[in-house]
């Protein structure tokens, strides 16, 4: 084999090896993209949930009672 076909073969290996790691890395991209949108979901059903019983809290009146020491 020629030192050229060497240089291209090796060239071309790199392509490939390049191009598998391109596409694994696409993939733990679009895996993570799905957990965050999973967590901000959580996050906003919290944040929600949070407000409504603020809100609800808000509504009752504290119940007046003797501190302790009396």
């Amino acid at each position: 084999m020629s030192d050229e076909q060497s240089r291209i073969t090796a060239l071309e290996e790199l392509v490939a090896y390049q191009a598998k790691t391109i596409e694994e890395l696409s993939d733990q991209v679009a895996e993570q993209w799905k957990v965050i949108e999973q967590t901000r979901q959580k996050l906003d059903r919290l944040t929600e949930r949070f407000l409504t019983l603020e809100e609800q809290s808000l509504d009752v009146p504290p119940p007046i009672t003797k501190p302790p020491h009396y």
